[in-house]
């Protein structure tokens, strides 16, 4: 079956290219598109009305599992490290979480994506006290809101043997059904043993990593003071460099041999701006790998074009980045998914965007539009995989109302527990 559009001005995601046209929308798991010159008669089609169509967008690096944060009660004693923001505030949240709390973040997170033009999810998830099927849990609810993902646990020895043992039985049977990733927290709480039981997994899996690297100046001091190596070099010794999977979350505060490794190794980096400026742990320099480097959200929110932005804006003091560089980062992670095989990024997957700028739009100024004026708010519907899963601002496989109903239910109740 195939979904129709008319009257569209098609955005090519690669060249900034726009043709006016109408298209073909194929349905299925990374089906395609066609161009056309008017929709076949008979058919029915969604008129575009002159709006811009264009591939929709991907979280590279989300924490789902953080969705019912929002306002909750501030710890009793304010952190003034980044591991004790960690000690205070998310280690205690993802201790507290249960399976009907994961569903509501999960549920709640993909609604939030999707209404922002995203179609993919790449998650790092962590409730050490459910492990057992919190995967499954995630991928089932991001499949009812419509959403493809790329899912890992994030394994840690910070929560003692059983639970470690409860995650890597989770990831375990996680990947023997579904793509995924090995996810680890970081390296100063992963042991020798850990390292290498995860490596050895992501090969039994054929997979990669999903880990952060060096987010604070602490992980680094631990590092060296347990390992007499910095966190790039000791993950680049076990191998997991060499996976073209593996993804690096943050990387904000490496040395120069450190960005040597990663610029040739096999690895990508996911960039998370508006985290790293919320918890004041600095800026990445990506300019020895700046070809290998994606956007995600760190948890804040399911917004690609939010955090686009904030990434632009924040490279200013750094990397310098232009208009057009921030927006290859955007769509960085499209290559990816596409050349480690995964599916669910398809080229059926577009936002019509309900956009009418003072100023003209054209290939060479697009980027700029993306820095300056494009936003959220202009995601009228979405498709993904050849479905429509949002028309008219609103989700359709299933209903927000009730959705966000249970989710504060759900907020409750992980508060009272906190």
């Amino acid at each position: 079956m195939a979904l129709y559009l008319s009257n569209a001005e098609f955005l090519d995601w690669k060249t900034h290219e726009i043709t006016r046209t109408a298209i073909r929308v194929h349905e299925g798991v990374d089906a395609g598109i066609d161009l056309l010159d008017k929709v076949p008669d008979g058919e029915p089609s969604l008129d575009c009305s002159g709006r811009i169509v264009t591939k929709s967008f991907v979280v590279g690096h989300h924490h789902i599992y953080s969705a019912l944060a929002r306002g909750m009660p501030q710890p009793a004693v304010g952190p003034t490290s980044f591991v004790e923001i960690l000690e205070n505030i998310w280690w205690r949240l993802d201790k507290a979480l249960d399976a009907d709390m994961i569903r509501a973040s999960a549920l709640v997170a993909g609604i939030d994506a999707a209404l922002a033009g995203t179609t993919f999810i790449i998650d790092h998830h962590a409730s050490p006290n459910a492990a057992c099927n919190s995967l499954h849990i995630i991928a089932e609810a991001l499949d009812s809101v419509g959403l493809s993902h790329l899912l890992c646990y994030e394994l840690s020895d910070r929560d003692g043997s059983e639970r470690l043992e409860q995650g890597i039985a989770e990831t375990d049977a996680y990947l023997r059904s579904h793509q995924g990733l090995v996810g680890l927290h970081a390296s100063f709480t992963v042991s020798d043993d850990l390292l290498s039981r995860a490596m050895e997994m992501a090969r039994l899996h054929e997979t990669g990593f999903h880990v952060h690297v060096a987010e604070a100046a602490s992980d680094q001091e631990d590092c060296l003071a347990k390992h007499s190596k910095r966190c790039v070099q000791r993950f680049a010794d076990v191998g997991a460099l060499e996976l073209p999977q593996t993804i690096l979350a943050h990387c904000i505060h490496l040395d120069n041999e450190e960005r040597r490794l990663i610029g040739e190794s096999e690895a990508w980096v996911a960039q998370q701006s508006e985290s790293n400026q919320n918890n004041a742990v600095g800026t990445l320099d990506a300019r020895a790998f700046a070809d290998r480097v994606f956007i995600g959200t760190d948890g804040m929110h399911g917004d690609a074009l939010a955090a686009t932005r904030a990434t632009y804006l924040a490279s200013q003091s750094v990397e310098g980045l232009s208009p057009h560089d921030a927006c290859e980062r955007l769509r960085c992670v499209h290559r990816y998914l596409d050349q480690n095989n995964f599916r669910g990024d398809g080229e059926n997957n577009l936002v019509l965007l309900d956009y009418h700028p003072p100023t003209p739009v054209t290939p060479a100024n697009w980027a700029s539009h993306v820095m300056y004026g494009l936003n959220r708010s202009h995601i009228e519907t979405v498709i993904s995989d050849g479905r429509v899963i949002v028309q008219n601002r609103r989700c359709t496989l299933l209903d927000e109302d009730s959705v966000l109903a249970e989710a504060q239910h759900q907020a409750k109740r992980l508060w009272d527990k906190l």
